[in-house]
């Protein structure tokens, strides 16, 4: 078990100790540099929440990105695709799932249906339990990026992970709105600000889910904590997904920060051809839109194509 002292106020907890072997030091003493080279999901998966995430939300080695989700909008199914498509197109990416203080059937799916290594902490295992969990993935990860692989972590979720570290850490004695521990969420934020691509080097990539509009303003806290720590962001919506729409994604809040580094020239002025044509539609008829057209065309190239003659979609 852990040493209890390790949750002590100042105390960092083991998973941040300066005891490191030597290929977690090169990680975290490498150049940290934007996300490359793209990860292509189509290439693995003809899903269209995959060919949506291509289009509206590119991804590359190293990206660090979030996935806000309020219930019932679809986020299950989108994490199984997304671990999917990238162990068809990357078989040489090292694939892991973490799921904390997750349903054991949800467990027993996500093992059953997906390629990647699924590491878990069920809903019946101790909060002690939940940490050890991710912190011995983590490291693992840390070590095989700083010996140069491509890692890839997808983590459901982040509202449940700093609900663990905030009912295991000792009182700092200044809390935050929604019972939040001012100091609880350190170690959260410093696992998904973990995900880089190092100049030279290997990667590591986290794509996590946080949770939003479950009416606990707990949950409230730790999404505005992490908003905008991210450089992709998914934002799924429940107003979409009951119209049954899916992938429910908003596509006006949703984005990948710097994507003309991922995206070809002629194929970004194309995105954003076809960013301009969903613009002036309501969350609900953009996502519709874009999914009536990704069912004409079946691949994106063939839709993007398309917008060659006007920007209108038909």
């Amino acid at each position: 078990p852990r040493n209890p002292n390790n949750r002590t106020q100042g105390n960092p907890r083991p998973l941040f100790s300066r005891t490191v072997n030597e290929a977690e030091g090169r990680f975290f003493a490498g150049t940290a540099v934007d996300p490359s080279p793209r990860i292509r999901l189509e290439d693995g998966s003809s899903e269209l929440t995959m060919r949506a995430m291509d289009l509206i939300c590119p991804i590359g080695m190293g990206q660090r990105g979030l996935i806000v989700a309020p219930p019932g909008s679809g986020k299950t199914t989108f994490l199984k695709h997304i671990c999917q498509a990238v162990a068809k197109s990357n078989p040489a990416i090292k694939l892991y799932c973490l799921l904390v203080n997750e349903r054991p059937e949800e467990v027993t799916d996500f093992r059953r249906s997906c390629a990647a290594e699924v590491r878990w902490s069920s809903s019946d295992e101790t909060y002690d339990h939940h940490i050890r969990t991710a912190d011995e993935l983590m490291r693992q990860a840390f070590r095989d990026a700083g010996e140069g692989n491509n890692v890839m972590i997808v983590i459901d979720s982040l509202t449940r992970l700093s609900r663990v570290h905030n009912a295991e850490r000792q009182s700092s004695g200044r809390t935050l709105s929604g019972g939040v521990d001012a100091r609880a969420l350190e170690v959260p934020r410093r696992i998904f600000g973990a995900a880089r691509k190092i100049e030279n080097g290997g990667s590591l990539t986290i794509l996590a889910t946080i949770l939003v509009q479950t009416g606990s303003r707990m949950d409230d806290v730790i999404f505005e904590e992490f908003k905008g720590t991210g450089n992709m962001e998914i934002v799924l919506s429940r107003e979409i997904s009951g119209r049954r729409i899916y992938p429910a994604i908003d596509i006006a809040k949703s984005g990948t920060r710097k994507e003309e580094l991922l995206l070809e020239p002629a194929e970004l002025l194309k995105v954003q051809k076809l960013r301009r044509a969903l613009a002036g539609l309501s969350a609900v008829e953009a996502a519709k839109t874009l999914v009536e057209q990704l069912e004409k065309y079946p691949t994106n190239l063939e839709l993007l194509s398309s917008l060659n003659i006007s920007s209108k979609l038909t």
